[in-house]
């Protein structure tokens, strides 16, 4: 008699304690990894030129961060990439800025004479950027997509197929299976 009493109630508990879950676990399915993303910080940028940066007015642009140094190995070798990058998709939706990180100005646009770039070049001073993303080995990359979220972080040098990957979920067509296939 007792188990026959059991079992409707084991059948009670076990659909009160594990709905929840199957309602929780159907919410999760239809989240996409877009929605997981955090919305990148609050920064201001002004480059070597003059030219001003922040959230707002990169909004429906791909932004490429990069953080460096001039005396950074990593980064010398990963500039034609950075210069390459910049060139493909110039007009195409993608804002590169490269912030170097605690030297002078006299040093960096000294070393831009032997050693030019195609991005635009933001000072330690001139942003907030450097600390946000705590930016103390290099390179760094962070790459945020046209809603203002952050789409990958990545520290340290990750070449050219890492980068058009990011590039990719960021939305920019970055020619990922051309370079897989290579």
């Amino acid at each position: 008699m007792l188990a026959k009493r059991a079992l409707p109630v084991c059948i009670l508990w076990a659909a009160i304690l594990t709905g929840p879950l199957a309602f929780a676990q159907s919410v999760h399915r239809d989240i996409t990894i877009e929605d997981e993303r955090e919305p990148a910080p609050r920064f201001h940028a002004k480059t070597l030129d003059g030219e001003q940066f922040t959230n707002d007015s990169t909004k429906g642009e791909v932004v490429l961060l990069q953080f460096w140094t001039t005396w950074c190995p990593y980064c010398k070798s990963e500039e034609r990439l950075v210069n390459d990058i910049t060139t493909e998709f110039s007009g195409k939706g993608l804002v590169v800025l490269a912030v170097d990180v605690g030297e002078s100005k006299k040093v960096v646009q000294q070393y831009l004479k032997d050693h030019p770039r195609k991005c635009r070049i933001v000072m330690t001073g001139d942003t907030n950027l450097a600390a946000m993303y705590a930016a103390n080995r290099y390179p760094i990359y962070v790459v945020v997509d046209r809603d203002g979220k952050i789409v990958d972080t990545q520290r340290g040098s990750g070449g050219e197929r890492r980068l058009r990957r990011s590039l990719a979920r960021a939305g920019l067509d970055a020619g990922v299976e051309k370079k897989d296939t290579e």
